[in-house]
């Protein structure tokens, strides 16, 4: 069982050593999803702060095995889309605990949060190119709904998008 909860100033440290192990698991298996060390401290804990990250615990006051971002717009990579919403970004697990349902249950809270914030979608993306994950977002019961193209010279890679019904 997991405990969901919203990120401290003092967690942010531990969600960007999760990101950390999994963009090194990515780099070493070249898989392409992200770049090492592209995203700064300073980034997480203004998220963080925002209120955007929550961490998962197995139990109360145990140690963090998880962590993702739910926002409620996301213009750079939906443009198009003006259904209300949730979206997941920077979904880490710790490598200790991949494999073990623990994304999944994450996925599922967010889908419950988004619904219980009265939006019947919750919307996600990742590297075009990364088809483990693509299919890994499919078992999970996303649909495949497009790709953004990043036309503006920045160095982000395409991306396909996902979504699901929150039950809403």
């Amino acid at each position: 069982m997991l405990t969901v909860e919203l990120a401290s100033a003092a967690d942010a440290a531990t969600i960007l050593g999760l990101r950390h192990a999994a963009e090194d698991w990515l780099a070493a298996r070249e898989i392409d999803q992200w770049t090492p060390r592209e995203v700064p401290l300073s980034t997480i804990t203004a998220q963080v702060e925002a209120g955007e990250f929550y961490i998962a615990r197995r139990e109360p006051g145990g140690p963090i095995v998880a962590a993702l971002r739910l926002i409620w717009s996301d213009p750079t990579i939906w443009p198009e889309r003006s259904e209300p919403a949730g979206y997941v970004h920077g979904l880490v697990v710790d490598r200790a605990a991949a494999g073990t349902g623990v994304g999944a249950s994450m996925l599922a809270w967010a889908a419950e949060r988004t619904r219980g914030e009265g939006r019947a979608l919750l919307r996600l993306d990742c590297a075009e190119s990364n088809s483990a994950l693509c299919s890994y977002y499919l078992r999970q019961g996303f649909r495949h709904v497009g790709r953004h193209e990043f036309a503006d010279g920045s160095s982000w890679f395409s991306v396909a998008l996902f979504e699901r019904s929150t039950g809403l």
